[in-house]
């Protein structure tokens, strides 16, 4: 079973980022990549849009046009935030689909590790065991 609407995906992906924004050590050090980052969903279909600088998390409508865009499949991206998916092998394969500056989104990757467990923590505590890999 994978998330049920576009709004998981948004609630799970999109708060794992505002983990990040809140964490004391990997906010300050995403913020500082000033970036507008998107992520394009399917099944569901579903877009979150990250601005490092501002540090908030949307939908794509109404804000600065993204300098990176990552395309993948909603599973991909469970299982991204699990630490079960090599980005630069995934991206080799076309598991994911990125546009952009894909140098920097490669300088973020080693962020997104400190936060794989709150990831975790976040689908457990919601009782989505199913979703966890």
């Amino acid at each position: 079973m994978g998330f049920r609407d576009a709004d998981e995906v948004r609630k799970y992906i999109g708060g794992i980022f505002e983990a990040a924004f809140a964490d004391a050590e990997i906010g300050p050090k995403l913020r500082d990549t000033a970036m507008v980052l998107q992520f394009a969903f399917t099944e569901p279909d579903t877009v979150v849009e990250v601005d490092t600088a501002a540090g908030t998390v949307g939908d794509g409508t109404g804000g600065a046009p993204p300098q990176a865009v990552m395309r993948m499949a909603a599973d991909v991206g469970n299982a991204y935030w699990q630490g079960k998916v090599n980005l630069p092998l995934a991206m080799a394969k076309s598991r994911i689909k990125v546009e952009g500056n894909v140098a920097s989104l490669l300088k973020l990757a080693p962020l997104g590790k400190k936060l794989f467990p709150l990831y975790v923590d976040s689908l457990r505590g919601d009782g989505r065991d199913d979703l966890v890999l």
